[in-house]
């Protein structure tokens, strides 16, 4: 009975108005049971409530490729194996569905493009046609990514995360000149609908459609191809053909049994994780963006084409550097900082290896120890399970065309050397120095704006160098990072430099600077760290901008009147990250107001006994650890929240959000989440305490 237990929440979800969220909740990767499986995967694809759209229909059938879907539909139907009086009901609604689809989004059909193949294993559902058209229209805007043509953007996209994962076998379809969409055009096209049995099918969309990630298609094609791997490098040793290795390729899916579905989904989730999120960021808008062929749509595409290999956006970069809570097995980067030494020793992260890319060719034999130096360094702080560094190499050039045709050389001689994990950061050192705007003081080391090219270049177009607007000219910065990152950073930077000592000597080191080149000895600087002071860093940002605080549902049903205040520093992790409390002292803390028994809603599901804590300007998060301990977690000001929101159907499920005005709206740069059984007394207390909090500020 306990086993099952969780069916019986699942039914009783679906009679309320749950979301996705909480089906992936519920069913935690378990197989469906066919009774529910058409209302879930109504649910996960938002279609429940949708219209009747067929009715629309005027059933004429009189499309100029008419007779060639007709006979697509019978002949695919065929295949099935269904009787003959099913037959025929299959087809009459395979027809009228993929007609009222090409007439209703102006589309035409073509043999082969995926579309009967991804609309088949719906009917299995025996749902009515309408629903089913909804479904399909659904996984085609949703999962379905945009120019699954040959030589298409999805291929060029999906070549740079093989390239990333496992360079040697992307090396080998290369020198073969197979290309992706010679073998995966159909799996990317029918999300392998095309290529797998209906029982995998079903089992796969199952897991899918809960994740609710339209990326996963790349993960899933990427562990089919590492699969593979021993039999494709074996290939390639026997001098196959180029059509025989495709033929392999295009096969591999049909091999997938249902018992090897939970495992095939895992695995592509595990190689999510280690692969940067810029990944997704990055390509989202290109893949899954409404298609069009306007000239910044080719251009975009001819970007990734020629990508050298995975871009990694700053925003990514200076937030996972910034981490002091890094989830296991997700990506930590090692960032290489190949400008040359004049530029380097004008600014740079704190935490930035040292390779002279000119080095490459002038010093060749030098270069060669530097990169030794470089991966033992790389070692050392893997094995001490280092913040400081990771396994995941981050080339970072200038941003500045004449010098990264060096580091893009300096690049690739590491892919050429099948090196795992290579990425490049995009808009190079610039974007850095953009990116942290006032806060550039206290986040970058040695930073010489006399000889800095980035401001000498803000000053030639008459801009101050250190505008707060550009802060914002990434677009995503959020002021919580960078009370973190300075924090972070700096304390990191004595660690790597440490490390990093012992293991290159370089006699002709400038004088005090610190510089890690080739055969490069770095030598401690003298100079001072410069902080931005108080008072510049509060009153300048959010100038003239109408704050906005406000207490409302998540379906946008008000709750509680709105109230005018907040945004501001967003509180971070305790800058000790095992702080650990003993419960009952910490609740005899004089400034405590009260406290709130709760469980913390995580991201993927899990659910965290905890207390939330209410002191007079801060929102502090403790953990249970048991044995009458916990762990801070968060400890967030009450200036920083900008909105709570509560579910609808639950009242208790309590979302705070944190950020700052940017505009007429909000920019949230972080929220949590908590389960609260008294939570109407807990917003209530936590907006009061926040109108103090800004009156007193006034």
């Amino acid at each position: 009975m306990e086993e099952n237990m969780w069916i019986i929440e699942l039914e009783s979800a679906l009679l309320d108005d749950c979301n996705v969220n909480d089906i992936f909740t519920i069913c935690q990767g378990k197989a469906v049971p066919e009774a529910l499986r058409p209302d879930v995967w109504q649910v996960c694809l938002d279609v429940r409530h949708k219209s009747d759209q067929m009715s629309l229909f005027n059933e004429i059938y009189d499309l100029p490729f008419q007779s060639q879907l007709r006979e697509d539909c019978q002949r695919h139907v065929d295949r099935m194996g269904n009787e003959e009086e099913d037959k025929v009901s299959v087809v009459s609604d395979l027809e009228s569905i993929m007609t009222f689809y090409c007439k209703n989004r102006n589309l035409q059909y073509e043999p082969d493009n995926g579309w009967i193949e991804l609309l088949l294993p719906l009917f299995a559902l025996k749902l009515n046609r309408s629903d089913t058209f909804n479904l399909f229209e659904a996984i085609r805007d949703t999962y379905i990514p945009k120019g699954c043509k040959p030589k298409g953007n999805v291929f060029h996209v999906f070549r740079l995360l093989l390239l990333y994962h496992d360079p040697e076998l992307c090396s080998v379809l290369d020198t073969k000149k197979i290309t992706p969409d010679l073998y995966s055009l159909s799996w990317f096209q029918s999300l392998f609908a095309s290529c797998s049995s209906l029982s995998v099918i079903i089992a796969m969309w199952d897991l899918y459609f809960q994740n609710a990630d339209p990326f996963m298609v790349f993960f899933l094609a990427l562990i089919i191809l590492i699969n593979g791997r021993e039999q494709i490098l074996q290939m390639k040793a026997n001098s196959s053909s180029k059509e025989e290795i495709i033929k392999f390729l295009s096969n591999m899916p049909c091999a997938l049994e249902v018992d090897d579905v939970h495992d095939f989904c895992s695995l592509a989730q595990y190689y999510a994780l280690k692969t940067p999120t810029s990944f997704k960021t990055d390509f989202l808008k290109a893949l899954y963006g409404k298609q069009n062929d306007s000239p910044r749509s080719q251009e975009e595409s001819t970007k990734v084409s020629q990508a050298l290999c995975l871009p990694v956006s700053v925003y990514e970069l200076v937030e996972n550097s910034a981490s002091e809570f890094p989830i296991p097995d997700a990506v930590r980067f090692f960032l290489v900082d190949c400008r040359p030494a004049e530029q380097y020793n004008a600014g740079h992260l704190s935490t930035a290896f040292h390779l002279d890319c000119n080095l490459m060719l002038q010093e060749p034999v030098a270069f060669a120890t530097a990169v030794q130096g470089l991966l033992a360094a790389q070692r050392q702080s893997i094995e001490a399970n280092s913040n400081a560094g990771g396994e995941h190499l981050c080339f970072m050039g200038s941003g500045r065309v004449e010098e990264d045709q060096y580091t893009h050389m300096v690049v690739a001689s590491f892919l050429q050397k099948n090196t795992h994990y290579v990425s490049l950061l995009t808009g190079g050192y610039t974007s850095i120095h953009d990116y942290f705007g006032d806060h550039m003081a206290d986040c970058l080391e040695d930073h010489n704006v006399a000889k800095c090219l980035v401001c000498q270049q803000h000053q030639q177009v008459k801009q101050v160098p250190l505008k707060a607007s550009s802060a914002s000219a990434s677009g995503q910065s959020s002021t919580d990072l960078f009370s973190k990152f300075s924090a972070v950073m700096k304390s990191k930077s004595a660690e790597v430099k440490g490390k990093l000592l012992d293991i290159i000597v370089n006699p002709s080191a400038q004088n005090g600077n610190h510089n890690l080149g080739a055969g490069g000895q770095m030598q401690a600087a003298t100079s001072q760290d410069r902080h931005v002071s108080a008072k510049e860093r509060q009153g300048k940002r959010y100038r003239n901008v109408a704050p906005v605080f406000s207490i409302d549902d998540e379906t946008e049903d008000t709750f509680n009147s709105e109230i005018n205040g907040a945004g501001g520093e967003v509180g971070t992790p305790s800058a000790d990250s095992k702080e650990i409390v003993q419960l009952n002292q910490y609740f005899k803390t004089a400034d405590i107001i009260n406290a709130f028994k709760c469980q913390e809603v995580h991201i993927n599901g899990y659910m965290y006994d905890s207390h939330l804590i209410i002191t007079p300007s801060q929102l502090v998060v403790l953990r249970e650890l048991g044995r009458g301990q916990a762990q801070v977690m968060v400890r967030r000001p009450l200036a920083s929240i900008v909105k709570i929101t509560a579910k609808k159907r639950h009242r208790d499920l309590i979302t705070f959000k944190y950020g700052f005005p940017d505009g007429d709206g909000l920019l949230i740069t972080d929220m949590d989440r908590f389960l609260i059984p008294n939570a109407t007394a807990a917003t209530a207390l936590v907006s009061k305490h926040i109108i103090d909090v800004l009156d007193n500020a006034k």
